[in-house]
């Protein structure tokens, strides 16, 4: 998997999941704005850290554990953002 098809992925499956999820929906529905965006980040940053780990550890050869591989990660975070945040307009929001 590359890094740009994990940001797409990761960032629509966590706007689906807080759009369609039961219970998840209503609670994010109600949050306001600003809280909305940061847990978004934070759990697309778990995504991307982890990733980085796990390349660290040698269990997933997605980023090296230099330099490079902590640039690679961080743009693939971002584009996660943009992918995270064009899904989540797109999709119906909790009641």
């Amino acid at each position: 998997m590359s890094p740009e098809l994990l940001a797409a992925v990761s960032g629509i499956i966590l706007s689906l999941a807080f759009s369609y999820i039961p219970g998840l929906n209503k609670k994010f529905a109600a949050l306001q704005s600003d809280y909305k965006r940061l847990i978004m980040l934070g759990a697309l940053f778990v995504v991307a850290a982890g990733a980085l780990g796990l390349g660290c550890i040698g269990r997933y050869n997605l980023y090296s554990c230099v330099v490079d591989g902590v640039w690679k990660a961080l743009e693939t975070f971002i584009m996660a953002a943009i992918a995270n945040q064009s899904a989540y307009a797109l999709t119906p929001k909790g009641e």
